[in-house]
């Protein structure tokens, strides 16, 4: 596939990876009294890695030599992306707000375009951070309700500590895997990072299931996990990885301001939740700052 038209598939897919990974807000709703949330980052991972190394089974047998030499960031991506970032988002929800969550999680794309910029010598010019402003400002509309005057009456609880360490971790895994670059296809790489990352989460998981009084995982826990591995977990994470090599760690990082809208709108379409005027707004905001920055220099 020639230059351009990976390039035009990566900017497709900035549309609709966000639409993937607003599936895991319903998943984390879901998912207390059905599974926890070491078992339930555990289980996600451990399947989508399983596909992931099914798809690239032949690949990843010849470059064997390469899974070995660059094991240590292999691990390092995977307790970043898959076991801290999967997990404590979970365990954060259990004391705080959806609020919280979504406006410390806000500050994620800021970070990464910023990091990018002064660490991985990303272009970023006024335009770009022009379209990241707008973004930001689109998705604090919809997460304020269009009340910008609840910022001033947020309180912060302990389950924002675990969320805002969830938010570092994603950041840090998205300079990391531009940084860290290897000769794998995206399959291959997120085999190896997958199942790294169910390496750390295991001995957690083992503990909730030692300590919890009620089941750790259900059945319907790990249909759960199953559909979390599919949708926010395979599709999302290779879909994100071509976009970053594609794009870029700034770029694609502001994708993740539809992820809110499109949550909204499967809160209308599967659990009946009402659409507002601020959603509409926040769209008008979030759609132009994406074109902005992800538009050709």
């Amino acid at each position: 596939m020639q230059a351009a038209s990976r390039r035009r598939w990566a900017i497709v897919l900035v549309f609709v990876t966000p639409a993937l990974w607003a599936f895991n807000s319903l998943v984390a709703r879901l998912a207390p009294g059905l599974i926890e949330p070491y078992s339930l980052a555990l289980l996600r991972w451990l399947f989508a890695g399983m596909a992931f190394a099914y798809g690239a089974r032949a690949e990843l047998c010849r470059q064997r030599t390469q899974l070995v030499l660059h094991w240590k960031h292999n691990l390092i991506l995977g307790t970043l992306g898959m076991a801290f970032c999967g997990a404590w988002v979970y365990v954060g929800g259990r004391t705080t707000t959806v609020l919280n969550i979504s406006l410390i999680y806000a500050l994620s794309p800021v970070l990464i375009a910023a990091l990018s910029a002064l660490w991985l010598k990303e272009a970023l010019n006024r335009w770009q951070a022009l379209g990241i402003g707008l973004a930001l400002a689109g998705v604090l509309n919809v997460v304020l309700k269009g009340q910008w005057s609840q910022l001033s009456t947020i309180q912060w609880v302990a389950g924002d500590a675990w969320i805002a360490a969830a938010t570092a971790s994603w950041t840090a895994y998205c300079l990391l895997l531009k940084r860290w670059q290897i000769d794998l296809t995206a399959s291959a790489r997120l085999a190896a990072i997958s199942l790294s990352g169910v390496l750390m989460l295991l001995p957690f998981a083992l503990s909730e299931y030692m300590s919890s009084g009620t089941p750790a995982v259900t059945p319907e826990g790990i249909g759960l996990a199953v559909f979390a591995a599919a949708l926010p977990g395979y599709a999302a994470y290779l879909a994100f990885s071509v976009m970053q090599r594609e794009l870029g760690a700034a770029r694609v990082g502001v994708s993740m301001y539809l992820s809110p809208l499109y949550a909204a709108a499967l809160g209308w379409l599967l659990l009946g939740e009402s659409l507002h005027p601020y959603h509409a707004l926040g769209l008008i905001l979030v759609l132009p700052g994406i074109y902005l920055v992800t538009r050709p220099r």
